[in-house]
């Protein structure tokens, strides 16, 4: 029932939610109790050796009793859960042969989950031409995306975590983008599409977008100064020109006709 449906967000604040109770993060054991149970929720398709999570929480440095340690923590979140009235089966974590597994209920929603599956739901509408389909999705995988991840933890897991979370977040904005486009809302478009440029500054897909966000707005002169941005960045950094279908819409932007109040800006 949804009453009763487990909620997980692990962006943000870490928290449990079950029945609209929320569980905060004050209660996972301090940080490194918060840094295991976001571990076994993502990876809990498999069991997780006690080092791989020692190594996650303590980076590398372990203590002597780590184990003990570990151990301490774990028994924390398995309080928790049962803090949250779930019965036992319903959501719990196995431990065997030095290994941990988090079980959750088929139904749980997670939030970085929910993101993933509301990007391709958007992805997916936008290629079917259905625009007011994806703007729901599209948004909610911006709105979690945009959310920091464990903030203030570090290492490759929680840094993969994030950089996952940030892909996201510009195909998130790029549908966002293409749908203010096509909406004719150039000002919005404007914006996904300078957010989405300003965290992949080399994808070249990003700068077509914004230029054609400009144009739209009938601002050739932006529309101009954006292809300049990648060209110099491409050239400087990587060695490289922009591709054909960069230098095809730069070439298209060119041959628009443009008011007078615009040509003291062409500056290339």
């Amino acid at each position: 029932m949804e009453s009763t449906r487990l909620r997980i967000y692990l962006t943000g604040a870490v928290c449990i939610e079950v029945g609209g109770r929320p569980v905060g993060e004050s209660q996972f054991g301090g940080r490194q109790g918060r840094l295991v149970f976001a571990h076994l929720v993502c990876e809990r398709k498999r069991p997780v050796t006690r080092h791989e999570l020692a190594e996650i929480v303590w980076l590398g440095t372990l203590p002597p009793a780590w184990e003990v340690a570990l151990s301490a923590l774990v028994s924390k979140l398995r309080y928790l859960f049962r803090s949250t009235g779930l019965p036992p089966q319903a959501a719990s974590i196995s431990g065997y042969f030095g290994r941990y597994q988090m079980h959750l209920p088929a139904d749980t929603w997670v939030d970085i989950e929910a993101a993933t599956q509301a990007i391709d739901e958007a992805e997916g509408a936008l290629r079917a031409g259905a625009l007011q389909r994806a703007w729901g999705p599209a948004n909610v995988a911006v709105t979690i995306a945009r959310r920091p991840f464990l903030s203030g933890e570090e290492g490759v897991w929680v840094e993969s975590q994030r950089t996952k979370l940030e892909q996201l977040l510009v195909r998130g904005l790029d549908c966002l983008s293409e749908i203010s486009l096509s909406n004719r809302e150039g000002s919005l478009a404007v914006q996904y599409a300078s957010e989405a440029v300003g965290l992949e500054p080399f994808r070249e897909t990003g700068y077509q977008r914004l230029m054609r966000a400009h144009a739209t707005q009938g601002n050739r002169a932006e529309a101009l100064r954006a292809y300049e941005r990648c060209r110099k960045l491409l050239a400087e950094e990587l060695g490289t020109d922009p591709s054909p279908e960069t230098e095809a819409l730069y070439l298209h932007l060119l041959r628009l006709p443009s008011p007078a109040r615009d040509k003291e800006h062409l500056y290339l």
